[in-house]
């Protein structure tokens, strides 16, 4: 990967270590898929606005609506939704550590579908080495959590899983602007939403009044879903599926960051050692240090 790859990888595992943090605060009284509704939605119609402003056309969406569609399904309804349900019963630390495993799956899904991505050798280390750095860099906290429900930790995981298939299905949008496609994915998936969360609940138990509540939703949906879909698909066009997927390595590391940055935690020792073995697992899977 380039540089400038690597810059758009760092500051999506910013953005995307943050949306754990908001979704565990919105998550405490919005059920989980009317937050999904609401995150997708709200993106959705700041990106159209954006795409007015730049002058982007949607054309290009509008002209394959099936696709986009299953993009949706894959990388917005079916993750979002088992992520934040999950949620509902173990913490974020643990949550982002299944959520990290989903460069392995990424591998696995690439390597059979596609005839550009294989698999090999430094790949599969890296990524058991990243999977490890961020169960280390959640320390003891990881254990006291690890009696949750079997059926909350198989959910994260399956979104994980979904969001391999994503990435790799997203590959064939390489031609549409970036901008356009999440906001076709997003737009998508706001169609799909909607059935789905009244089917479930009834109009007064999706909305509170709580203004902190509604602040976390908003930068749930503008900061790590709108601004955030646009780096990870023109991350995906210039450096590849497994590339792409490496974020979710980087998301347990922002997430301890931010709290150190924003909140004045102090940093243990055992995060440092968890960070270190998940930049060890990139240079891995990056391969150049090897080559030389």
């Amino acid at each position: 990967m380039s540089a400038k790859d690597w810059g758009q990888l760092a500051l999506l595992g910013a953005l995307w270590g943050g949306s754990f943090f908001f979704a565990r605060i919105a998550v405490s009284e919005i059920p989980p898929l009317a937050l999904v509704l609401y995150r997708v939605a709200i993106a959705a119609l700041a990106l159209h606005l954006w795409l007015r402003l730049c002058g982007i056309s949607f054309a290009p969406v509008l002209a394959r609506p099936g696709s986009f569609l299953c993009l949706a399904l894959l990388n917005n309804v079916i993750p979002f939704s088992l992520i934040f349900t999950g949620q509902t019963e173990i913490g974020a630390g643990l949550a982002s550590v299944f959520y990290a495993t989903t460069p392995l799956w990424t591998i696995l899904v690439a390597n059979a579908l596609t005839p550009d991505e294989k698999i090999s050798a430094l790949k599969i280390a890296g990524v058991a080495i990243g999977i490890a750095g961020a169960a280390v860099m959640i320390g003891p906290g990881l254990l006291s959590n690890l009696g949750g429900p079997t059926w909350a930790k198989l959910a994260v995981i399956g979104a994980a899983v979904s969001y391999a298939f994503a990435v790799v299905y997203a590959k064939r949008f390489n031609g549409i602007s970036p901008t356009a496609v999440a906001t076709g994915q997003l737009t998508g998936a706001t169609i799909l939403m909607p059935p789905i969360v009244f089917f479930f609940y009834s109009p007064a138990d999706i909305v509170t009044s709580s203004v902190p509540i509604w602040m976390a939703v908003l930068v749930l949906a503008i900061l790590t879903t709108a601004f955030a879909f646009i780096l990870y698909f023109n991350l995906i066009a210039s450096a590849g599926a497994t590339n792409a997927s490496l974020v979710t390595l980087l998301v347990p590391v922002s997430a301890i960051l931010l709290g150190a940055v924003f909140l004045g935690e102090r940093l243990e020792t055992f995060e440092f050692g968890g960070m270190t073995l998940i930049m060890a697992s990139l240079i891995v899977i990056d391969g150049r240090l090897f080559r030389r």
